[in-house]
């Protein structure tokens, strides 16, 4: 995940008139609400009611906090600073949106899913998605960036060879989230060993440990599903690209515009530029590959200044769709541009109300503190840190916070126990960095659902290695494996 806040800097707030129980009432109220709701709305709770209930949550919260000695000017203060951090996750939202839309128009989008359907063959695609996720994220220390690039490629692939979406989401996210976790680019990877207080190269090295077995297992289990899945798109296929080839002008040289895009992250580019020049790029493309296609959106036969003007904006801001003589490819070939991406907006903003408040309140600190004591053995406490990690994506509807909150309180319990410091940056990454993208009102699962266009409900299994990482570092702390003590770090130095 990319963006621009400066989650280091956020506190912790106490409030040593709050219990536990009077903390948990808003967790309950929330998860009851939701439950009611998705129980009445089905799919259809992320288009707006799911919002209103996390509103409904951060009244709680605040009722709570009222009769705790918390003012609503300081519960609302925190709210304002949530929202702050949120900035650049909702710029970068904007952005691939826009980026989405001229990559469809320009025809970056049909020509991958073109040269895609010729490659990758149905026995070894949701595999192969992994893989290339993997190697995209690790190179450009994006998960974000990357499923708003080759994600929705292989997505549209899928689509078109009629492969389960869930399925291809849960795969594309298991190779992005592998990269957001391990690349030395990643803001989580910097994050975590500045929370637990170790350097970033012992971080990553130490991560390997738990991180390799877990991609492993997750590239074998989609091997066993490629080879035991059916698919109808494979017969299809001439058909479908000569539909595609009719609709657009296809070229290799369309690749060029996101190879610059994916250098520009390579090179530490902020990712709102990366999207920016992208978008602008693809618009360029747009105006010399499909000259036609821009025309007509533009509401025009033929392409002149006003019209290539205004298909480029409306590619950019508005729905648009590119028809094609195969039915089955039109819904593939539609984009939302910035407009499709104000739901998941929405959301994010709802959310970081109901974390801001019960942040202010002390909630989050004192469930963390009771999560603490809950165990007094070694395995107790990865366990705790794991739970606190999870707890917090699903409360706190932030993925930073689950690093910077358990960072925070665990690190001195990890001290006294003679722990290495890297132990905690591991379970930090290992449950909070990757856990966050299976919660549908966290900021990262609101993002991936909206941008790959599949609901968290849908790809939740198939995200093996994100649902798969905790339970490793568990089984890890349980037969004691690579445990690493300070006396073993002093030594090594």
């Amino acid at each position: 995940m990319n963006q621009d806040s400066d989650p280091k800097n956020q506190e912790i707030v106490e409030n040593r008139e709050l219990n536990i129980w009077e903390a948990m009432i808003p967790i309950i109220a929330l998860v009851a609400m939701l439950a009611f709701n998705v129980y009445m709305f089905g799919d259809d709770a992320l288009s707006g009611s799911n919002q209103f209930i996390l509103l409904l949550g951060a009244a709680v919260a605040a009722i709570v906090g009222l009769l705790n000695k918390t003012s609503f000017e300081t519960m609302m203060d925190e709210v304002a600073q949530n929202v702050k951090s949120t900035a650049g996750a909702i710029l970068i939202l904007l952005l691939v949106g826009a980026l989405a839309g001229t990559w469809l128009v320009s025809g970056i989008i049909p020509t991958m899913i073109y040269y895609g359907l010729q490659i990758l063959n149905p026995s070894i695609f949701l595999a192969a998605c992994v893989v290339i996720c993997a190697i995209i994220s690790v190179a450009t220390g994006s998960s974000w960036t990357t499923s708003a690039t080759v994600g929705i490629a292989l997505i549209g692939i899928a689509n078109a060879l009629n492969i389960s979406l869930g399925m291809t989401a849960g795969a594309i996210l298991s190779g992005a989230y592998f990269g957001d976790k391990l690349s030395p680019l990643s803001d989580t990877t910097n994050l975590a060993p500045a929370m637990a207080g170790t350097d970033l190269f012992t971080h990553i090295q130490y991560m390997l440990f738990t991180t390799v077995p877990t991609i492993t297992i997750t590239i074998i289990v989609f091997i066993i599903i490629g080879f035991n899945i059916e698919t109808s798109g494979t017969a299809d296929t001439s058909v479908i690209l000569n539909s595609i080839d009719d609709a657009f002008n296809i070229s290799p040289w369309l690749f060029v515009v996101p190879a610059l895009v994916i250098l520009l992250i390579v090179k530490k580019t902020p990712p709102l530029i990366a999207l920016l020049a992208g978008t602008l790029l693809g618009a360029i493309a747009a105006l010399i590959f499909q000259p036609d296609i821009v025309a007509n959106l533009g509401g025009s036969d033929t392409l002149s200044v006003k019209s290539g003007y205004m298909g480029i904006m409306n590619a950019i801001t508005v729905d648009t769709a590119i028809e094609t003589t195969n039915e089955n490819l039109n819904d593939l070939f539609a984009a939302s541009g910035m407009a499709g991406m104000l739901g998941t907006i929405w959301l994010i903003l709802c959310a970081m109300t109901f974390g801001g408040i019960m942040d202010a309140i002390g909630a989050l600190s004192r469930i963390s503190k009771f999560m603490l004591n809950l165990f007094d053995s070694t395995f107790g406490l990865f366990a705790s840190t794991v739970a606190t990690c999870i707890g917090l994506n699903a409360t706190a509807s932030d993925q930073y916070l689950a690093i910077v909150v358990p960072g925070k309180m665990y690190a001195k319990a990890y001290r006294d126990k003679g722990l290495a410091p890297e132990n905690l940056s591991r379970t930090l990454e290992d449950s909070g960095t990757v856990t966050s993208v299976l919660v549908p009102y966290n900021t990262c699962g609101a993002y991936q659902s909206g941008v790959l266009g599949v609901s968290v409900a849908d790809y939740f299994v198939y995200a093996i290695f994100n649902w798969l990482s905790p339970f490793m570092t568990l089984i890890f702390a349980a037969l004691r494996i690579k445990i690493r003590m300070l006396s073993e770090t002093s030594q090594s130095k």
